[in-house]
């Protein structure tokens, strides 16, 4: 077999390989979104029409946009603040530390989504074991369920893994010649980190803050458990629209249309602070 008869059956290969992907992509991803266009562009009757658009904006929910966006960025920013000094330490440990360290922060999301929220839930109850530490301290009880600061410590404590492993990866991955070569032309730890480690760690943290922002601000469940009882995200209010009696598919759909044109936005800006050209993170 000669090397172009080589290449062609390792170019059929390749094309076979990737159809069970292509048609998963197809059912899953592309069938779905070109649902959600069709049901925000049509009224009742399937016939074109803007309505489903001029209520969204005429009504409350562009001010639900704006609080699931800020929810969103402060549970992201929280994440990365915790996220980035703890993969520096992790990458600092010996390398069978660092795998175990990695399963454990792993460990909970081998957990149900809804069983985690429930378990967040239960520590911070009026009566949870948080509250009663605190009374056993004579700090007195603290009001911590059925808040917004309850809702961004669900965020936070659900997608901190999402933050952490790009991060991480990121930086193992990292030369360490170049840091060395730092120290060794005078820069102090601060420096270091600042000129050598933060630009080099960038792709990471654009994946996270990604992997993070995303799921943060389309999430309703964290919300409804662990919120207030007037408090709305907007995948709480396309999760009403949808389940309700008088409600239809259609509005849903356009809040979910406008929804996702807001993260591909977001998605385009994040991605313009990251350079192509590096190795590691994760690919969204």
């Amino acid at each position: 077999m000669n090397a172009a008869e080589m290449k062609t059956k390792k170019s059929l290969l390749q094309r076979y390989a990737s159809f069970p992907y292509l048609v998963w992509s197809l059912l899953f991803v592309i069938a779905p979104l070109l649902f959600v266009i069709y049901y925000a562009f049509t009224d009742r009757k399937g016939s074109f029409s803007l309505d489903n658009f001029s209520r969204m904006f005429s009504g409350d929910t562009p001010k639900v946009f704006a609080i699931s966006l800020a929810f969103a960025f402060v549970s992201t920013i929280i994440c990365l603040v915790i996220a980035y000094p703890l993969a520096y330490a992790i990458v600092k440990t010996p390398k069978k530390t660092q795998n175990m360290l990695i399963m454990l922060f792993m460990l909970p999301m081998w957990m149900n989504f809804v069983l985690r929220t429930y378990a967040i839930a239960f520590l911070l109850e009026d009566k949870g074991i948080i509250n009663q530490l605190f009374i056993s301290l004579g700090l007195g009880q603290v009001k911590l369920i059925n808040t917004s600061g309850a809702v961004i410590f669900g965020m936070v404590y659900n997608f901190l893994p999402y933050m952490l492993l790009p991060i991480y990866s990121v930086m193992s991955k990292m030369d360490k010649n170049l840091i060395e070569a730092s120290e060794d032309l005078g820069c102090n730890r601060l420096k270091t980190l600042i000129k050598v480690i933060l630009p080099l760690s960038l792709p990471g943290i654009v994946s996270g803050v990604t992997m993070v922002f995303v799921p943060s601000v389309s999430t309703f469940y964290i919300s409804q458990k662990l919120g207030p009882p007037d408090f709305t995200l907007i995948g709480d209010e396309i999760e009403t629209e949808i389940k309700s009696a008088a409600g239809t598919y259609n509005y849903g759909s356009a809040i979910s249309f406008v929804l996702m044109i807001l993260i591909f936005i977001c998605l385009i800006v994040m991605r313009q602070f990251s350079d192509d050209e590096e190795d590691g993170g994760l690919i969204v």
